[in-house]
């Protein structure tokens, strides 16, 4: 009995250790979409309605769900409440809340890159640089849609069938 009911425990929690490793499989694609709505909405803020953008990343963390609006909070408190530039407003929050998401390296530094052009040029530049940042976060996205396709389904198999494993060489 006791074999028993620790058989089901190691199932368990090997079954959720790969359904929990498998989910940032499934989040990254959807924090991607997230951040490239997100950086269309900051251009259309900048482009037509000429928002400050302390202002714009209120807003923007008003419309997003977590981490994301937690990064557009801290970034719009920085620029409110501390005396600093945009750049490293942007690049403190970024590394604030980046661990706190799916996302990889190569999103950070896509990020980070365009933190640095964020306030610096004219609207239309400004623009250019959006278009720019949101093509290769399309392309991050699409290899995080094929990673999903190609590891997810995986990952949770290697989770039970670990405590399977686990299991047979304990009992």
């Amino acid at each position: 009995m006791i074999k028993l009911i620790g058989a089901i425990i190691i199932i368990v929690a090997t079954t959720w250790t790969g359904f929990e490793a498998a989910r940032n499989f499934s989040e990254r694609p959807k924090q991607l979409r997230a951040l490239r709505s997100a950086l269309q909405s900051l251009e259309a803020e900048i482009m037509y309605s000429h928002t400050p953008l302390h202002e714009a990343a209120r807003r923007l963390a008003v419309q997003l769900s977590k981490p994301l609006s937690t990064f557009f909070e801290a970034f719009g408190k920085k620029l409110t409440d501390t005396e600093t530039t945009v750049k490293e407003a942007w690049e403190t929050s970024l590394k604030e809340v980046w661990k706190k998401t799916a996302l990889k390296q190569g999103e950070f530094e896509i990020m980070k890159q365009f933190g640095e052009t964020l306030g610096r040029h004219d609207r239309f530049s400004q623009q250019k640089h959006i278009m720019l940042t949101l093509s290769h976060l399309e392309r991050e996205e699409a290899d995080a849609i094929d990673r999903q396709a190609k590891y997810e389904k995986m990952v949770k198999s290697l989770g039970f069938l670990s405590g399977l494993l686990l299991i047979i060489l304990l009992f």
